[in-house]
């Protein structure tokens, strides 16, 4: 839990398993391990422990709200007699994210993936088949309103990495690395391959902020600032 009572931080950023230098782990057991087993246990854990007098009032108009939409979204889920199951849709999600959005990725997979994505999420509410009813323990209808939350992300994810055009750790734009032409890489202060940054033009944060659905979100820029060390090429030779 952060320094604010109810928020916790999950993933890379909360520095649990590796230390405050996690360099050289795996980013994406920290992702999985939290939100897997770490996550459940500690919300419902906080949550059981929160003293009456401590709760929000259900009877809250933003409370109603939430509650309201959320049944919207069920009742929404359930209602689409389609012919693929949410398992069917994930894995092509994940395919696509594998493809187009890993480790390496380039100008035109991403347009590919985005507009790939965006097909995915329009047939996931016309053709999905969701098993059982809102009222029973219903595990499919769990997974289902999971993975119109990862569409949307991962739609959001594939944006993020097409605006970004610069190379910057392990993950990068196949567009900008060293060549064995380039000047830096002559004189070897990089290897060819190595990550080229644009640090006059992306030393911010990201931080997309959720305009209404179908549309499209807005970007607002969190300036990275540092004062003790200096921002550097990072070589994998």
């Amino acid at each position: 839990m952060s320094n604010l009572p109810g928020l916790f931080v999950l993933g890379e950023a909360n520095f649990s398993d590796h230390g405050a230098n996690r360099l050289g782990a795996s980013a994406l057991m920290q992702g999985l391990a939290d939100g897997y087993f770490v996550l459940p246990s500690t919300i419902a854990t906080y949550l059981a422990n929160v003293k009456p007098a401590q709760r929000p009032s259900a009877d809250h108009a933003s409370f109603k709200e939430a509650e309201e939409n959320v049944r919207g979204i069920t009742r929404r889920l359930l209602a689409a007699k389609g012919k693929r199951t949410p398992d069917s849709f994930h894995k092509a999600l994940g395919n696509l994210m594998w493809d187009h959005c890993g480790m390496a990725r380039n100008r035109a997979g991403l347009e590919r993936a985005i507009q790939a994505i965006g097909a995915l999420r329009h047939e996931y509410w016309d053709n999905l088949n969701v098993a059982g009813e809102e009222t029973e323990w219903n595990q499919s209808l769990e997974k289902a309103g999971r993975v119109a939350d990862f569409l949307e992300l991962g739609e959001l994810m594939c944006r993020d990495a097409l605006h970004r055009e610069e190379s910057c750790g392990g993950h990068f734009r196949e567009e900008f690395q060293y060549t064995p032409a380039d000047p830096e890489a002559k004189q070897g202060l990089v290897n060819p391959g190595d990550v080229k940054r644009r640090d006059d033009l992306f030393a911010y944060v990201a931080a997309w902020e959720y305009t209404g659905e179908a549309k499209a979100p807005a970007l607002n820029k969190e300036p990275l600032v540092y004062e003790e060390v200096k921002m550097s090429t990072r070589s994998y030779k």
